[in-house]
């Protein structure tokens, strides 16, 4: 089974558009057809940024967010990270590829390509979502 990070960011975009991160997240992450990594910093920031106010705007987010999240921590595989690493510039990034570095994931899917400026990291390939969703899901 394929192992997958998410940043943060392909799960709002999942719980506002109805594109990639969507199907990602429903299709596969959801239902258990790739295994969602996952460390208790992640997990703390998916919980923070999901509970921004920002986002009220947009119906029925918070609820959403709150049905994503309880069923993102059921279906995770949680890791201990226990290395400290410092290759991007936005260090609060880093956090993934920590956890990259501790799951031997196979993927990590972020639309941040500003800051994820490298294309993979140890054993982990570091994709967007299209990228992901075009290249590498295991299509029924």
């Amino acid at each position: 089974m394929q192992k997958l990070i998410l940043d943060t960011n392909v799960i709002v975009s999942a719980l506002i558009s109805g594109s990639i991160p969507t199907k990602i997240l429903y299709e596969l992450v959801l239902t258990q057809k790739v295994e969602i990594c996952l460390s208790e910093e992640v997990f703390a920031e998916y919980i923070e940024v999901l509970n921004k106010d920002k986002f009220s705007k947009f119906a029925n987010f918070k609820s959403k967010a709150e049905v994503v999240l309880n069923r993102i921590k059921e279906v995770a595989t949680f890791y201990q990270t226990n290395r400290k690493i410092e290759v991007l510039t936005d260090i609060s990034d880093n956090k993934f590829l920590e956890l990259a570095a501790v799951s031997a994931a196979d993927f990590l899917t972020t639309g941040n390509t500003q800051d994820f400026t490298i294309t993979e990291f140890e054993y982990t390939k570091i994709v967007t979502p299209r990228q992901y969703w075009d290249n590498y899901t295991l299509k029924e």
